[in-house]
């Protein structure tokens, strides 16, 4: 009776070790894939960076800044810069115009970005040329450097960082996170990216692919650039949402592939990684900022003249979110221990809905 009591143990407990060793096997090789996923999906992104990144003579940093920013401590701004360069359209991305213009500062503080889509037929003054034209032909008369020192002349803000993306990138990225969710304003029969009338869209909130974004990002025949402006920044910010959400994680690698050869920036891959530290946090509150203008035809041109004090109020509202303006509020504050408040409260009070 003893033997086979000892026995039915032996053979219980090598079960037992059977199930913990296979346990600890399957925990292992799961570590492992995890770890050569991990791996992987760096090498991609670094190769993608690595293809990506540009630099622009003569500009390592802004020429308003002192000294080159660092994601990680600093409030940063990024310039989106969207271009068609697509091969029907016959023109390259250094001599095509700029498609949408969007404007975003990060504050590290209030885990909060202010986003601004400058209207492409705002009539503004391009110092490389010296007269004023529309902001979309800076691009064409300079490229991507034009179109900074344009945009920094605007808002008297140095642009620390570009993004500079082609349809394609747009298109890919969007299908890569599985399509965004985004406001249908109207019944919109469009182009898609290669001309052809193929986008039908019904009123209301939709779930659109890559090529029903891009088209709802471009139109502009049923309203205005302004109302074209405020969806081009509904669908970036459904894109930072849906990227910063966990459900997104396998998808990295798709969307970095979409990027590799669409996109080009002055961010270096160590750059790009430290930005992960707002996405680490959650998604940041996203405010959407407008600039009013009036239509004019007065030259038989059509241009958009900007409001000056809509232009001098969303300077104010950047430089405070960048925190331009603190060193200047302290020297005149009498040495007050409430500069940062005050600063941040300033912050708040301009978030314009």
């Amino acid at each position: 009776m003893k033997k086979r009591s000892i026995n039915k143990f032996k053979k219980r407990s090598s079960k037992a070790s059977l199930i913990i060793k296979v346990t600890l096997l399957l925990v292992a090789s799961l570590v492992i894939c995890v770890t050569a996923y991990g791996v992987y999906l760096t090498k991609q992104v670094e190769h993608a960076a690595n293809s990506a990144h540009e630099v622009l003579e003569g500009r390592e940093v802004s020429k308003l800044r002192e000294e080159k920013v660092e994601p990680v401590h600093d409030n940063v701004s990024i310039l989106f810069v969207g271009v068609d360069d697509s091969d029907n359209r016959g023109q390259g991305s250094d001599h095509s115009r700029s498609d949408a213009l969007i404007l975003a500062t990060l504050n590290n503080k209030t885990h909060t970005i202010k986003m601004l889509s400058i209207p492409r037929d705002s009539y503004v003054y391009i110092p490389k040329v010296g007269y004023k034209d529309k902001i979309t032909h800076a691009h064409a008369m300079g490229g991507t450097l034009t179109t900074i020192e344009t945009v920094e002349q605007l808002f008297d803000i140095p642009i620390d960082y570009y993004v500079r993306m082609n349809f394609n990138a747009f298109i890919d990225v969007v299908d890569a996170l599985g399509g965004v969710e985004a406001e249908v304003p109207y019944a919109l029969h469009e182009l898609d990216e290669f001309d052809k009338f193929t986008i039908n869209l019904q009123p209301g909130l939709q779930h659109l692919n890559g090529s029903e974004a891009l088209a709802l990002a471009r139109t502009r025949k049923q309203d205005s650039d302004i109302e074209r402006g405020k969806r081009q920044q509904e669908i970036l910010s459904a894109i930072i949402k849906k990227v910063a959400s966990v459900g997104s994680i396998t998808k990295y690698d798709d969307v970095i592939k979409a990027l590799g050869d669409n996109m080009k920036t002055d961010m270096t891959f160590t750059e790009m990684k430290s930005f992960l530290s707002y996405l680490s946090k959650g998604a940041p509150r996203i405010d959407a900022l407008t600039l009013e203008g009036t239509d004019d035809m007065s030259t038989g041109i059509y241009y958009y003249q900007l409001n000056q004090d809509s232009v001098e109020e969303t300077k104010e509202i950047f430089k405070n979110h960048l925190g331009r303006n603190e060193e200047s509020s302290s020297l005149t504050s009498s040495g007050s221990s409430n500069t940062g408040t005050d600063s941040a409260a300033s912050d708040e009070n301009s978030v314009v809905e």
